[in-house]
């Protein structure tokens, strides 16, 4: 029982690390297609892969906290990496338009560009992801702490 435990364990450590993978190679062409949609006031078509890219960053995270819960101790903290890299890249679009005195919130063809925003609430919406997998690890160690059984 307990070598077959440990086999779940090291298997579930290899699929996170795979599924850590998949959600960098994910979340760099989610970034590169927003920015070059950002910088082309409209002349790309928008990209359209929110959905897609927070599903993957969601099965990622929920994973990486099932994983450590079955007491995988090497569980490394390089999904924060995706975190920070949104939080810069916003904060960059926006000095980049701020500076340009809003060039990039208009669009080529005339009217508002909706890109800016839409980044903003990616990323958001992946601060959400990490807070919840935090609460999950602080669920964790109060049941830890508490003894419980599940």
């Amino acid at each position: 029982m307990v070598k077959e435990k440990q086999k779940i364990k090291d298997t579930e450590a290899i699929l996170s690390r795979n599924l850590y993978l998949l959600c960098a190679f994910v979340t760099l062409v989610t970034m590169v297609m927003s920015v070059i949609e950002f910088f082309s006031r409209g002349t790309f078509f928008p990209t359209h892969m929110n959905l897609f890219y927070l599903g993957i960053l969601a099965i990622y995270s929920v994973h990486k906290e099932l994983v450590r819960w079955l007491g995988h101790k090497k569980i490394e903290r390089q999904g924060e990496y995706f975190v920070y890299a949104w939080i810069l890249l916003t904060i960059f679009l926006y000095i980049v338009n701020f500076a340009s005195k809003d060039y990039y919130t208009h669009l080529v063809q005339g009217g508002p560009s909706t890109d800016l925003r839409d980044i903003s609430i990616l990323t958001l919406e992946v601060l959400g992801i990490f807070v919840l997998t935090r609460c999950l690890k602080i669920i964790e160690l109060t049941i830890k702490e508490k003894k419980v059984k599940i």
